[in-house]
Formats: C-alpha cells, sequence, structure tokens
C-alpha cells in the first residue's frame, strides 16, 4: 500500500528547498542592509538652524552644534528644548530610513505560502 503524505525519501519538495534558500539570501541582505545604515548619519535642526543634532544609523548622537546666537546664559531652558528637538527630529530621520529598508527587504513576502 502507497503511502500518503510526507516528501519522498525523507526530503524536501523542490519548491521548499527553494524557499529555503531565498530565506537565507533575503537574511543575508537584510543584515548588509542593515549594517550600511548603520555607518550613515541624519541630521535635523531647531530653532531656524540654531542648534543641529546628528544621530548615526545605531541611534546614537553623534555631534551637536550650537549657533552662538542660541547660547544665553539668562535662557538656558530654551537651548536644551532646542537640542531635545533637533535630537529628537534626528532619531526619528534614522527611524524612517530603517522602516523604509524594512519595506522594501519584506515587500515581497506578500506571496509566501503562509
Amino acid at each position: 500500500m502507497a503511502k500518503r503524505g510526507g516528501f519522498p525519501a525523507g526530503g524536501m519538495p523542490g519548491n521548499m528547498s527553494n524557499l529555503m534558500k531565498q530565506a537565507q539570501r533575503m537574511q543575508r541582505q537584510m543584515e548588509e542592509s542593515q549594517k550600511e545604515l548603520e555607518t550613515k548619519e541624519f541630521t535635523a535642526a531647531a530653532g531656524g538652524g540654531a542648534v543641529e543634532v546628528t544621530v548615526s544609523g545605531k541611534k546614537e548622537i553623534l555631534r551637536v552644534k550650537l549657533s552662538q546666537d542660541v547660547v544665553d546664559p539668562e535662557d538656558i531652558e530654551m537651548l536644551q528644548d532646542l537640542i531635545v528637538a533637533a535630537a529628537n527630529e534626528a532619531v526619528k530621520k534614522a527611524d524612517e530610513a530603517s522602516a523604509e529598508l524594512m519595506g522594501r527587504m519584506t515587500g515581497g513576502l506578500g506571496g509566501l505560502p503562509f
């Protein structure tokens, strides 16, 4: 009596083998793209350019640039707020680049059988 179901000789069917190879290739591409993203820099400004913050793709603050006009010993709070605003915007840019990368990499997953 013939055995029902399963795969011949215990191996994977051709489509499954190809699917695994594609998944491994995609994983390598994602890792390479993530490394590339981590080397990029994202800069944002606040206060009309009075404060600039640059972050890496790892979301680490690399530089803070201040205009002399914004440094007022009588109003430290404004300077602090501008630094926070610029830092948050720079991190947002890094997040958007990461999301775009992931969207490109996973965009073809809609055709998977699961």
